[in-house]
């Protein structure tokens, strides 16, 4: 079974009758949107009740985030990366989600759907339409507005009893215990006056730390009557309760912690602490004075700190942007958002060819909200500098599957951006990569030739090398060896090409010489390039020579030796997190695997293969020489073993979560 929900922050307290209720909604109904006030706890419970999901009644849980989504543009994208679906292909992104998800029995979850009310109503529709047995789980502070929706109102904690219970824990975890009587008195006073709304209750415990208790409920009435206005029972809306409690929480934090506050919520992802010292430093917040703020935060429960990560609540945030304009600070703040995130990007292309490529890998997945943002608040304010990143990062988002958010950053940056040339021609070579890999020839090869000329005009030899790294790819997939391998040779024979563009003509030679038949030349080419790509420590590169050597031996009869190359593949993109790579390496070790006469190991491999296969939505898997291997090989393991027991390793594989099947894969 496919899942993954977030990690619960603390232990979660009551909503018992609730998460029964929801759990049998879902059995029900096809959507059901969690509705209430910010800060009531809509996702905790929605994770909650989806994480407790097991097989039997759903075969894959798949949570998407959607706060970080700035605007609906890549809603969907973000959607599909939720459910595991690295889409290579050409059509549109939720047509290929719908065929994804199939007939399958799946749980989404949509978390924070109010700014996009619109869009979600619009994509849920589509697929509850094209996919029969999926059912969706949304949480809002409005409902979707569509026909099939049932609302599932959520409402704040009994005030003498889970509420009593969630304030004393948090009050457990400020180190204050209650033991005088006149202390639970003051406690059941603050839990009723805050309508037991549950971050209301954990912001104001976090003021124990600094005050006792009958302090805390003291400067609370205060607050709220004061709220209420004159003559005024002290019984806020819940909304009111919760927005007076965290403006009292803003009101008690010293000046420099609230200045923080404001800054942070520019973020759309979990920061790092060096992240938040970027952006965040300059006048007040100098030096020790930003580490003390980020205490101070922590302390009042403002910001929670998971490692090195800060996350914001919902409403927090968007307190803290109210405040942050407000103090006239949202576009300055928001420009050096900006450029840290596009210093990242830059640093991570620098890595590239080198031991910091996998780790650049990771660093860039870990921050795409924020990328995101970066790239959206460039293309509004400056558009030249926004090609810089973009270009940067979609060669990245382009090898870990990211295909649509490459190409509609590119895209945009290409549409606004006339100069200088070697900006230009950048942007078109990785949109080329982008078509190329979704199978879109044509296209790729005349996005080649745009940078090829960009790169002319320009005297760049390393945009030169791309563009024609390029043409020779799409020569490649095309079966155009012979002139694949002359492009490539003549790449080589211009000097002034960085190390990484060098590097990947390199590549489309080996691969030219292996499909030319040339096996001799080609395998001490690759072994060459491999030698090159560990001495430099990256693993993309690397990787395709593997991939290379293990078709050379698969040719020259070497299976033992094939098996060993794509186990190395298949570590190698794991670690990057290529999808499309990992269909490729299991291909490769099913064919090895059946000419080695382990024909149930093949059918196994070709299943977990087949699974990756499916999440890419790719038309051609892999270079044309693979597909005839292919087919004998699945032919070679079905008379191993039969077509009953082929059939049935096969299915079963194709049912078993892949990456554990790719982790007893590579422990063989």
């Amino acid at each position: 079974m496919e899942t993954w929900m977030p990690p619960e922050s603390g232990p979660f307290v009551g909503r018992a009758g609730e998460v029964e209720e929801l759990a049998s909604r879902l059995g029900e109904r096809r959507l059901v949107t969690l509705v209430g006030a910010g800060g009531i706890g809509k996702s905790r419970l929605a994770s909650r009740v989806a994480g407790a999901c097991g097989p039997d009644a759903f075969a894959g849980v798949h949570w998407a985030p959607l706060w970080s989504l700035a605007n609906a543009s890549l809603l969907t994208s973000l959607v599909a990366d939720a459910c595991g679906l690295s889409d290579h292909s050409s059509g549109e992104p939720v047509d290929t989600l719908a065929d994804w998800i199939g007939t399958r029995r799946v749980l989404l979850v949509l978390d924070s759907c109010e700014h996009l009310v619109a869009a979600c109503a619009a994509l849920v529709t589509t697929l509850l339409a094209r996919c029969p047995r999926l059912v969706v789980l949304a949480t809002s502070r409005e409902p979707l507005g569509t026909e099939a929706e049932f609302l599932f109102p959520l409402g704040p904690l009994p005030v003498d009893s889970d509420a009593m219970e969630l304030f004393a824990d948090r009050a457990d975890a400020a180190g204050v215990r209650w033991t005088r009587p006149e202390d639970f008195v003051a406690a059941a006073e603050v839990c009723r006056w805050l309508e037991g709304v549950p971050l209301a209750l954990v912001l104001a415990a976090a003021q124990l730390r600094e005050r006792p208790l009958s302090a805390v409920a003291r400067l609370l009435r205060g607050r709220l009557s004061l709220a209420e206005g004159p003559g005024s029972p002290v019984r806020p809306s819940r909304h009111h309760a919760l927005r007076t409690t965290i403006g009292w929480s803003h009101e008690l934090c010293e000046p420099r912690e609230r200045l923080l506050w404001a800054r942070l919520s520019v973020f759309r992802s979990a920061p790092t602490v060096d992240d938040v010292v970027r952006v965040c430093r300059g006048g007040p917040l100098a030096g020790a004075a930003l580490e003390q703020a980020l205490e101070g935060l922590v302390r009042k429960s403002v910001v929670t700190l998971s490692g090195d990560r800060l996350r914001l609540f919902d409403s927090v945030r968007e307190y803290g942007a109210l405040w942050l304009a407000e103090l006239g600070e949202t576009r300055t703040t928001a420009d050096r958002h900006a450029r840290r995130f596009h210093e990242l990007a830059l640093a991570a292309e620098d890595s590239w060819w080198g031991p910091g490529q996998a780790s650049a890998c990771a660093r860039l997945a870990d921050c795409y909200g924020d990328l995101c943002a970066a790239l959206e608040h460039l293309l509004a304010t400056d558009p030249p500098t926004a090609a810089e990143p973009a270009g940067a990062l979609g060669f990245f988002w382009a090898c870990s599957g990211r295909l649509h958010e490459a190409a509609h950053y590119v895209e945009e940056c290409a549409r606004v951006v006339s100069g200088p040339e070697a900006v230009v021609g950048k942007l078109a070579w990785v949109l080329g990569v982008v078509r190329c890999l979704r199978g879109e020839y044509g296209a790729a090869a005349r996005l080649a030739s745009r940078a090829d000329e960009c790169a002319v005009r320009a005297r760049d030899a390393t945009l030169l090398a791309d563009a024609s790294c390029l043409r020779g790819l799409v020569m490649l997939l095309s079966g155009d060896s012979p002139d694949a391998l002359a492009v490539a040779d003549r790449a080589l024979a211009e000097p002034g090409a960085a190390a990484p563009s060098v590097a990947r003509c390199r590549l489309v030679r080996v691969f030219a010489l292996t499909a030319s038949g040339l096996l001799e030349e080609a395998r001490a080419e690759a072994e060459a390039l491999r030698l090159d790509s560990v001495s430099a420590g990256e693993h993309w590169t690397r990787s395709c020579t593997e991939y290379q050597l293990a078709l050379i031996a698969l040719r020259e009869g070497r299976p033992a030796d094939a098996a060993g190359h794509a186990r190395a593949v298949l570590r190698d993109k794991n670690l990057l997190g290529d999808v499309f790579g990992l269909g490729l390496g299991l291909d490769l070790l099913a064919v090895a695997l059946a000419a080695l006469t382990r024909g149930e190991e093949a059918a196994s491999a070709y299943g977990t293969g087949q699974v990756f296969w499916q999440t890419v939505g790719h038309p051609q898997r892999g270079t044309p020489e693979l597909r005839p291997l292919r087919r004998s090989a699945e032919l070679a393991a079905r008379q191993q073993i039969g077509d009953g027991a082929y059939d049935t390793a096969y299915r079963l594989a194709t049912l078993t979560d892949p990456f554990a099947a790719l982790e007893t894969i590579l422990t063989e």
